[in-house]
């Protein structure tokens, strides 16, 4: 029996504690923003698309670029200069460019997935002896 004479399995998943379980509420929540983010810059791509008669989408790097450009170079050069000497020169230029070259909807809406997915709450299996 648990606290208050409450089974155990009530209080708490077996297997599963409680700073696990905040984590996953944690990933939960900011992959729901990031699927938020990733709806409200597909209405803003769809509102231009309609205002110039044909398809725009906007890249990551362009709207990160124009929210704020000194955070944009600070990254790169902090990548450049600290990560790329250690792991290699691979880095920035063809995987982080082709993520700033994707649309921001997509490289948000993937990412919210997946923190989403990351923090789902699993079923409880009950076994039998």
């Amino acid at each position: 029996m648990g606290p208050r004479g409450t089974p155990i399995a009530l209080t708490r998943r077996a297997g599963v504690g409680m700073d696990s379980a905040m984590i996953g509420f944690v990933s939960r929540f900011v992959g729901i923003w990031f699927i938020a983010g990733a709806l409200v810059a597909l209405v803003i791509d769809a509102a231009k698309t309609i205002a110039a008669s044909t398809l725009t989408i906007t890249p990551l790097g362009e709207a990160w670029s124009a929210l704020s450009l000194a955070s944009i170079m600070s990254v790169q050069t902090f990548v450049q200069q600290q990560i790329e000497p250690t792991i290699g020169a691979w880095l920035w230029d063809p995987v982080i460019q082709w993520l700033l070259l994707s649309p921001t909807w997509a490289v948000f809406g993937i990412v919210g997935f997946l923190l989403t997915y990351l923090g789902r709450r699993r079923r409880t299996s009950v076994a039998y002896a």
